[in-house]
């Protein structure tokens, strides 16, 4: 492109394209130079061949965004995050399809840790030693909350992703929101101020404390010491959604459950209501089958008591006729007339019986009765 001026009359008048492109132009013949700075809004995708981020002066807060090649950033090694302090080596460059400056990064070391990475490790140290991060505090999300709190900015995307989420999956929610300041320096207070706020709302059974993506610095105010304290404080469970999924501000360690997005976190606080009745229909039939077979055991048993008890009375009558007939026998068995019978006979003298030869005397008359009659005798 040639860097020509249009001709108005004694007016040379340049484009934005010549303009932008003499910039650059110009740019490229200041030498190579170290630029120190903290790394923030480091972004880096699989399908990128440039990965991106922002030098930041911690002093003044002045920022300059620089670029380097995937390839050359990945050989580097230096697994970089935000915050830390780092020297980076470039020149300055212009784009002049935006007009926007930026550094071309050549090559970058490690300077050490950023003042806002320092002082969050110290901070995270600390409370990590009281116990606000411990597993065993962390306390279960209700499976039914009677109302739920929702804590966000007036971000339409954040607080709608944690609507659709919750009323997608359970319609009869009932959901208490708080919009507060999430980003700059107040933002911390707010939303300590918001939280305690939801909290007291009767019946508000958990609450959900969102913020959608954000630089490094943005997501500070989620990292102070007061609004960790407030989290881990909270009478009733907290669910943090801050940022993007490799984003971990320090709420979501003193939080009862973390969730990687503002969707996440409306799946996490609800049951899903398709499966909640299909639950139901399973446990109403299962409970419908034990009635069923409770019922058919108590009538085979009725009809076993009510068999039983119709045959009883003959039962009876015949173990009752059984021991009449071996009564009988014994008796049969024992009476004189058996004897007799078996050809035995009785004798009597004067209407006794005789049981001894000493009984009688030659000449007596004696009455023999035989199983078939009687006859009269005389003793010789």
């Amino acid at each position: 492109m040639k860097m020509e001026p249009i001709v108005y009359g004694d007016r040379k008048v340049f484009t934005v394209a010549v303009f932008n492109q003499g910039v650059a132009q110009w740019l490229q013949r200041l030498p190579t130079i170290w630029v120190e700075g903290e790394v923030t809004e480091l972004r880096r995708q699989a399908g990128w061949q440039t990965v991106f981020f922002t030098l930041k002066d911690p002093e003044t807060g002045a920022c300059l965004s620089a670029a380097m090649p995937r390839g050359q950033f990945d050989a580097l090694r230096l697994d970089l995050a935000n915050g830390e302090r780092v020297h980076v080596y470039g020149r300055p460059e212009l784009w002049p399809q935006k007009g926007e400056l930026r550094l071309r990064a050549l090559s970058i070391e490690r300077f050490g840790l950023g003042e806002h990475l320092a002082a969050l490790e110290r901070l995270k140290a600390k409370l990590a030693a009281e116990g606000l991060f411990a597993e065993s505090r962390k306390r279960p999300l209700p499976r039914l909350p009677r109302r739920i709190g929702l804590v966000t900015g007036n971000d339409a995307a954040a607080k709608r992703d944690v609507l659709t989420a919750i009323q997608t999956r359970f319609p009869p929610a009932q959901v208490v929101v708080a919009e507060t300041l999430v980003q700059g320096r107040r933002a911390a207070a707010a939303m300590v101020e918001a939280l305690a706020a939801v909290a007291a709302e009767p019946d508000v059974d958990v609450i959900v404390l969102a913020r959608g993506g954000g630089g490094f610095e943005d997501l500070l105010p989620f990292s102070e010491e007061r609004l960790v304290r407030a989290v881990a404080a909270c009478p009733v469970p907290v669910v943090t959604a801050v940022g993007h999924e490799q984003d971990t501000p320090l709420c979501d360690l003193a939080a009862d459950r973390r969730a990687s997005t503002p969707t996440a976190a409306g799946r996490l606080v609800v049951p899903d209501l398709d499966e909640l009745l299909a639950g139901l229909t399973r446990s109403r039939d299962a409970l419908a089958r034990g009635a069923r077979r409770v019922l058919e055991r108590h009538a085979q048993r009725l009809a076993r008591e009510h068999e039983r008890l119709r045959r009883a009375p003959a039962l009876l009558v015949e173990r009752r006729r059984a021991a009449l007939a071996q009564a009988a026998g014994r008796l049969r068995a024992l009476s004189p007339r058996a004897t007799l019978d078996r050809g035995y006979a009785i004798v009597r003298r004067g209407g006794e019986l005789v049981r001894s030869t000493a009984a009688v005397t030659t000449g007596d008359t004696v009455a023999v009765e035989l199983a078939d009659g009687r006859f009269g005798a005389r003793v010789e």
